[in-house]
């Protein structure tokens, strides 16, 4: 679950690590309020989606004067702000941080992510703040600063020196940096962070580390003991079909394609998506009703894909074990008659009950294809695009 930086900086205060001041805004005079309340310029307005790039899309604006924040609110509130992180159509912005302008001598790039290929924390820093942290690794991986820690044993003194010396930070820079990073790693751990990234991590004239950017994404495996930060989720930053399967615990992801597809089992699913786009298509979603889906979960399942309206056919692939063959047919049945098919539905059915389930299909009266095995399920995909 991604949360919004003001969000994320409520959380940083609240774990001791030093943010700019600033204040949220709904409106241009709820705008203008907050930078009378910060009480000298420049602030910084500062539009709030969830996504990156806001600065080249234009939704970062240094006001000088009341008149110059008044004017930024306005331009940036209530329209779509487009990034290279949101597509073209961008997402409205509904929400403004107004803060305090920094004297900033120079911009650190600080993230902490999960390394799944060791199993530990990762910590990556860079001298090359403010930039696309990707360009960066691309062009010059050596400004590229990485260290490891063991979960079991937590950030230690020496990781905090390494980082300390790959930023080339001294004085009473480095024992800054030491306590800001426990505190981030403390944060990170606490809260089930699957990222958390600071860019820029800013030096000012003062000699003094603010985060002056904050993004934060918790694991969405680990809300069920997160319920403090829950309630930061905006449903409206989200896919509106994502949001309906959540409701009913299905595994939900929008995709860019015209194919949607139904499985029970992660792995099953990847499979299908390469299946589909062997078939010349591509896949519209990754639907996972879960092994032990019931007959409900099934019918808005289906239903969900069918609202998608770039779907221009469905492919159903499932392997009866816990979910039984004829429990999943009885889903489809019920929402395809309260829906109506609009799109060719490929249905393949392999495991428990599947006699029982294809019978119940073939009962139905319902336009319903049935596959008999993989290959004859892409034929079939391949069929309703025309390949």
């Amino acid at each position: 679950m991604k949360i919004h930086e003001y969000q994320a900086k409520e959380l940083f205060r609240n774990h001791h690590i030093p943010v700019p001041e600033g204040y949220l805004a709904v409106s241009p005079a709820e705008a203008s309020s907050a930078a009378e309340r910060l009480g000298k310029f420049p602030v910084v307005v500062k539009a709030q989606i969830h996504a990156g790039g806001r600065g080249k899309g234009g939704g970062v604006k240094i006001a000088r004067s009341l008149d110059e924040v008044q004017s930024a609110a306005v331009a940036i509130l209530g329209r779509p702000l487009v990034t290279p992180q949101t597509g073209p159509e961008g997402k409205k912005v509904s929400r403004l941080l107004v803060e305090q302008g920094l004297d900033i001598a120079q911009e650190l790039y600080l993230s902490i992510i999960p390394d799944r290929s060791t199993a530990q924390i990762m910590i990556i820093a860079s001298r090359a703040g403010g930039m696309d942290i990707e360009e960066v690794a691309a062009r010059s991986p050596e400004k590229i600063i990485k260290v490891l820690i063991n979960p079991l044993t937590g950030i230690e003194p020496a990781h905090c020196r390494e980082i300390a010396a790959g930023l080339n930070l001294t004085g009473s820079l480095a024992p800054k940096l030491s306590t800001l990073l426990e505190n981030l790693y403390g944060l990170f751990i606490s809260t089930d962070c699957s990222l958390l990234e600071i860019n820029p991590l800013v030096i000012t004239a003062q000699e003094n580390l603010l985060a002056l950017d904050a993004k934060m994404v918790i694991d969405d495996n680990a809300l069920f003991r997160q319920k403090d930060i829950l309630k930061f989720r905006d449903i409206d930053e989200e896919d509106p079909l994502e949001v309906e399967a959540s409701k009913f615990n299905l595994n939900y992801i929008n995709l860019d394609g015209n194919i949607g597809n139904m499985v029970n089992g992660a792995g099953l699913a990847m499979a299908t998506m390469d299946l589909i786009k062997s078939a010349g298509a591509e896949p519209a979603n990754f639907l996972d009703v879960g092994g032990g889906a019931n007959e409900e979960m099934v019918e808005n399942g289906f239903r969900i894909l069918l609202s998608d309206t770039n779907v221009k056919g469905i492919l159903i692939n499932i392997f009866g074990g816990i979910l039984r063959c004829d429990v999943l047919a009885e889903g489809v049945v019920k929402a395809a008659r309260k829906t109506g098919i609009t799109v060719p539905v490929v249905i393949r059915l392999q495991g428990t009950n599947v006699e029982k389930g294809r019978e119940i299909l073939a009962a139905s009266g319902l336009n319903l294809i049935t596959a008999e095995d993989l290959g004859d399920a892409a034929g079939k995909v391949a069929a309703i695009v025309g390949k």
